[in-house]
């Protein structure tokens, strides 16, 4: 029962509306941004009230900017697909190879088994521009740079360590008796991992692929060095927007609100798993 009083409730409202609008501000004044033009949005003083405009949507699906010293070509959409491409790839391998890992760590314990996770988990902490300059000169001697398979490989150094990591937490809550009762039963080991143990811990995996997702569509380093134009995704291709004519804002804010939109997109559609698993592992251990 909530015996919270008038004035505590009043003031706890008053102070979630607060940080509500402290966190909101930036994105909702990055949406109003995308629907004006460059003129609009540097004017002094700023002005949330204006006459919206398509344009800047407009030229980033035609791959039209025009500017000030006229048009220029933009691969936007291109570049949107590419992270599509990438980031999609990159998280289901790392689920292929990172699950079956996890479960491994989890259930067996064996010799050096500890130091390999940890390894692993290092890959994710590890500067990228400590292993930039040997990436590109390997991948330039097996004919792998400029490619969607060498990217994919190397984003596999942010997906896989964090899927391997947070599912190992959820195997290990799993309790070994029921697998056990399980392969009593007279069913195989594949079976038992199949029907069990990825169900269990499927919560965990959707938020690890999740988090996974959203961090592979986030990198810049490794995508601006190992890609060439038609390789680079949404991220490294937002640099065609700073021209010599200026920095086009208006065209910056509708590119973000388009390279947010599949990881809002997917972050509401797993938002049962996401918020279920974030819950069990809030309470391990």
């Amino acid at each position: 029962m909530d015996h919270v009083g008038p004035i505590e409730r009043t003031v706890r409202n008053v102070l979630i509306t607060l940080v509500l609008i402290f966190f909101m501000f930036p994105i909702v004044w990055i949406v109003l941004m995308s629907f004006q033009t460059n003129e609009q949005v540097l004017r002094i003083p700023p002005s949330p009230f204006f006459e919206p405009t398509l344009v800047n949507y407009t030229a980033l699906i035609t791959g039209k900017l025009r500017t000030a010293a006229g048009s220029l070509d933009i691969a936007f959409m291109s570049n949107l697909w590419n992270s599509v491409i990438l980031s999609v790839s990159s998280v289901a391998l790392s689920l292929v190879l990172g699950v079956p890992a996890a479960y491994a760590f989890a259930r067996y314990k064996f010799r050096f088994s500890e130091d390999i996770a940890f390894t692993l988990l290092s890959f994710k902490f590890a500067p990228p521009l400590l292993v930039l300059l040997p990436l590109t000169l390997y991948f330039q001697a097996i004919g792998l740079a400029n490619t969607y398979i060498g990217l994919i490989w190397v984003y596999q150094l942010i997906t896989l360590p964090l899927i391997l990591w947070i599912v190992r937490g959820y195997f290990e809550d799993i309790s070994p008796d029921i697998e056990g009762a399980y392969r009593i039963a007279g069913h195989s080991w594949a079976r038992t991992f199949r029907k069990i143990a990825i169900p269990l811990a499927m919560p965990g995996i959707a938020a690890a692929a999740l988090l996974s997702f959203i961090f592979a569509w986030n990198n810049f380093v490794f995508a601006l060095v190992l890609a060439s134009a038609d390789k680079q995704p949404v991220t490294v291709g937002a640099l065609a927007f700073v021209t010599a004519s200026g920095i086009q804002y208006g065209q910056i804010a509708a590119a973000i609100v388009l390279s947010i939109t599949p990881t809002l997109a997917l972050a509401l559609f797993a938002q049962r798993y996401l918020v279920e698993g974030l819950s069990l592992g809030a309470v391990k251990g």
